[in-house]
């Protein structure tokens, strides 16, 4: 199984700190090296890496860790990378035909989590979103940034997503298991004028065939500005 890691973004939000944000240092070690590190928890060690912005010091910088990493990745450039997040996805088609897990560049996770969506089938659902139902006064989440889900608690369908939605019941926390039926909706959405990631999920959720699965107490934190790092630094100590 592989994992793939959107890496293709500016991350303006945290340009004082960086110029590149997936190498942007957490406690010494860049970001997405932790999401590697985290990967590799669950017993995946194959990587696709979607670059754009930066891309040859993204890459350079994961060549020159990888052996000591004991991992293998392969890197798609996404040259449309200043649009939005559904474009990267969609480029790891080329690389990816078989299950796989999908999760950001900035986003630090309790591996337990991969653990147990590895557990899901894909007989209901052609994706499955982690998400956090801790929706009330969570330290943790940025609510001029997050994204929002509305769900059936019954079903575990996604009804809704999206940062705007008034309704909802959970957080997205960037941490799908999916099958390539994704890609597909990808370019369904796409080719009606949303290229973004929830784009995709809304076209599956259309048809019930986008789940949820809640991650409990378990830790995730979206770094994706210098607040937010600040506080992963601070938990990390701990």
């Amino acid at each position: 199984m592989k994992c793939l890691i959107i890496a293709a973004g500016q991350g303006t939000r945290l340009s004082g700190v960086g110029d590149s944000k997936p190498l942007i240092s957490l406690l010494g070690k860049p970001l997405i090296v932790r999401v590697i590190e985290t990967v590799c928890k669950s017993g995946i060690t194959d990587f696709c890496v979607v670059t754009g912005y930066n891309r040859e010091k993204v890459e350079t910088a994961l060549n020159n860790v990888k052996s000591n990493l004991n991992v293998n990745i392969e890197f798609v450039y996404n040259p449309e990378w200043e649009k939005q997040n559904g474009i990267s996805v969609l480029c790891g088609k080329q690389k990816i035909d078989e299950p796989f897990f999908l999760t950001m560049t900035d986003h630090m996770y309790d591996a337990s989590i991969l653990t147990r969506m590895q557990q899901l089938t894909f007989e209901t659902h052609a994706v499955t979103l982690a998400v956090d139902t801790r929706i009330v006064d969570n330290p943790l989440v940025d609510l001029d940034d997050v994204t929002r889900v509305k769900m059936d608690k019954q079903t575990r369908n996604i009804i809704d997503i999206g940062k705007n939605i008034a309704n909802y019941n959970a957080f997205d926390t960037g941490i799908f298991y999916c099958s390539p039926r994704l890609f597909d909706a990808l370019e369904e959405s796409i080719g009606k004028g949303d290229s973004s990631l929830s784009g995709g999920i809304r076209t599956l959720a259309a048809s019930g065939k986008a789940g949820v699965m809640d991650i409990g107490d378990s830790f995730w934190i979206d770094v994706d500005n210098e607040e937010m790092l600040n506080k992963a630094k601070a938990l990390l100590n701990k």
